[in-house]
């Protein structure tokens, strides 16, 4: 048991960085054809977010591998951003960035003020909770398209390697934060993206990645 709860203390912060890796390709193929086509900008912003609040409770809770993790969630996400903006020549594309940048900077202030002007053990409780939050939607979102694998019987828009990182990245969180850090605000939400991930899997294993007709990427 011990070995187990070693092994997944020393791979969380690695897979951690390994899901913020994933949109790395999508970010390259912008660059490359100085597009941004149809992708959205809101996974990349909140990243920026998402990464800077579990930055804010790992140094509050002094947990290195929560903040050196999350550092680098802040970063890449901040360049796939940035790369995003670059690109980006949709209608309506300077207020959109605007919102999503301005969004993005008043998380970051109202964390760093709270962390400044409650007492440490009240900031990181609040700001884990928020962190709860946050990863309870990401974690969630891509169950979007549920109906969609259900209508066309094919799971072709659930990404395989991601949701394993996915799958893989939350098992380990959730059985340090259960075991290792007993912190509610680290296990709890990583078993509920574990969930996410094991509904998303077993969707893929059933309908695999046929195209019938319909089943084109959701709208």
């Amino acid at each position: 048991m011990q070995s187990l709860l070693t092994l997944c203390g020393t791979l969380a912060p690695y897979c951690g960085v390994l899901c913020f890796l994933a949109p790395m390709p999508t970010i390259l193929e912008v660059a490359r054809d100085k597009s941004t086509g149809a992708l959205p900008l809101l996974p990349y912003s909140s990243m920026i977010s998402n990464s800077f609040v579990w930055v804010m409770y790992g140094l509050l809770k002094n947990l290195p591998s929560v903040y050196m993790s999350n550092a680098v969630g802040v970063t890449l996400g901040t360049y796939y951003f940035r790369t995003y903006t670059k690109y980006c020549t949709t209608i309506g594309a300077g207020k959109q960035i605007r919102t999503h940048f301005r969004g993005a900077a008043c998380i970051i202030v109202f964390n760093m003020c709270l962390a400044q002007i409650l007492e440490k053990d009240m900031a990181a409780d609040i700001i884990g909770k928020e962190g709860v939050f946050y990863c309870m939607v990401l974690f969630a979102s891509p169950l979007v398209a549920l109906k969609h694998v259900l209508e066309t019987k094919s799971a072709a828009s659930i990404p395989l390697p991601f949701t394993l990182a996915c799958f893989v990245n939350c098992l380990c969180w959730s059985v340090t934060g259960w075991f290792t850090m007993k912190d509610f605000n680290i296990y709890f939400p990583n078993l509920m993206g574990l969930s996410c991930a094991c509904a998303q899997l077993g969707l893929k294993g059933m309908y695999g990645d046929k195209r019938g007709k319909g089943s084109g990427l959701p709208k």
